[in-house]
């Protein structure tokens, strides 16, 4: 396997900062590292293992059903990932919220079934997956790290800012931990992916 042909949404064909897909959840978990870290991780077990099945099945799926089947594998995955995380990080879950199924709808994973497994082998489908969601998650943790940092003073619920800071005046960011300074970090992030060539 050629890992370098992989690695794009790693960096210059990143599924948030330069196709601009699944944005809306990157707004809404990263207000701390902690939620943001395990959506990404649930989009990219989705992501994988949905590419791999829709590539297993990819010659049986009969055309005008195929975005049928694909939903129903996507939302099959999304429902094991949602009660493996209610079952074993309930707080987690709680944080998520809604969130974990609106995976089925992200159009990172609908865009990689249809755009790679329908048409390729099954272990490089799952490679595909694998890998857009690692771009996908490497964005949300970002965000996650510098949305905790500087609108709570912690990472991952642990203080990371000195007291003796706020002993001398310094105040959080209270902007941080609110949807538009997500929304502004993007802004930052795809301007700066942009600028580099």
């Amino acid at each position: 396997m050629s890992l370098k042909k992989y690695l794009g949404p790693l960096n210059k064909d990143n599924p948030v900062l330069v196709q601009i897909l699944g944005v809306c959840s990157s707004l809404a978990v990263t207000a701390q590292l902690k939620p943001a870290f395990v959506m990404a991780l649930s989009v990219t077990i989705v992501t994988a293992f949905s590419n791999l099945i829709i590539s297993l099945l990819r010659n049986t799926i009969p055309p005008r059903i195929r975005i049928i089947v694909q939903l129903v594998v996507i939302a099959t995955l999304v429902i094991l990932v949602d009660q493996v995380l209610q079952a074993f990080f309930y707080d987690v879950s709680k944080m998520l919220s809604v969130f974990v199924g609106l995976i089925i709808t992200n159009c990172i994973i609908m865009g990689r079934v249809e755009a790679y497994a329908l048409s390729n082998p099954p272990m490089p489908s799952f490679w595909d997956g694998i890998f857009n969601g690692l771009g996908y998650g490497l964005v949300l943790v970002t965000l996650g790290t510098v949305r905790e940092i500087f609108g709570s003073g912690t990472l991952w619920k642990m203080q990371i800012i000195p007291t003796s800071f706020y002993e001398h005046g310094y105040l959080n960011n209270g902007l941080m931990v609110l949807p538009p300074a997500a929304l502004i970090l993007v802004g930052v992030m795809i301007w700066v992916q942009r600028s580099k060539g």
